[in-house]
């Protein structure tokens, strides 16, 4: 069972919204670090424009958490980020690892997930493409 304080942070993710979107400055600190395969900043302010571009380019994004490991001032969360692009829906399955100063504030939020299988492969023309350097560089048995 998550902490308080973690499940205050997937609560937020799970319902996060335009309108929640400000609520960021009471979980994040004010230089932290976001990390994810496309985009790389400092600040809860540039962190904050990444989920304000987030809702303007995907249709009803949400995230599902599955699991949670914590430890000490570190959590790792694996989840399914659901949106949809153009009519066509999409899941993403990833991780998130978040460092947490003294005072309960993320400081660093570093997503894994694997953009070739989980977004570039599903789309027209480059999925061709991903999928036959996945077949090329495959280990045949």
């Amino acid at each position: 069972m998550p902490t308080p304080l973690v499940q205050k942070i997937m609560d937020w993710y799970a319902s996060l919204s335009p309108s929640t979107l400000p609520q960021i400055t009471s979980l994040y600190a004010i230089d932290a670090r976001f990390k994810d395969p496309f985009n790389e900043v400092v600040g809860v302010e540039a962190i904050a424009k990444i989920f304000e571009h987030m809702f303007a380019s995907t249709e009803a994004p949400r995230f599902i958490f599955e699991e949670v490991i914590e430890q000490g001032q570190k959590v790792f969360l694996t989840w399914e980020f659901h949106f949809g692009l153009r009519g066509k829906n999409y899941v993403v399955k990833g991780g998130s690892m978040l460092t947490f100063n003294e005072q309960g504030m993320i400081t660093d939020h570093r997503d894994y997930w694997d953009a070739a299988e989980e977004l570039w492969e599903k789309l027209p023309i480059v999925g061709t493409l991903v999928g036959w350097l996945r077949h090329k560089f495959k280990v045949q048995t």
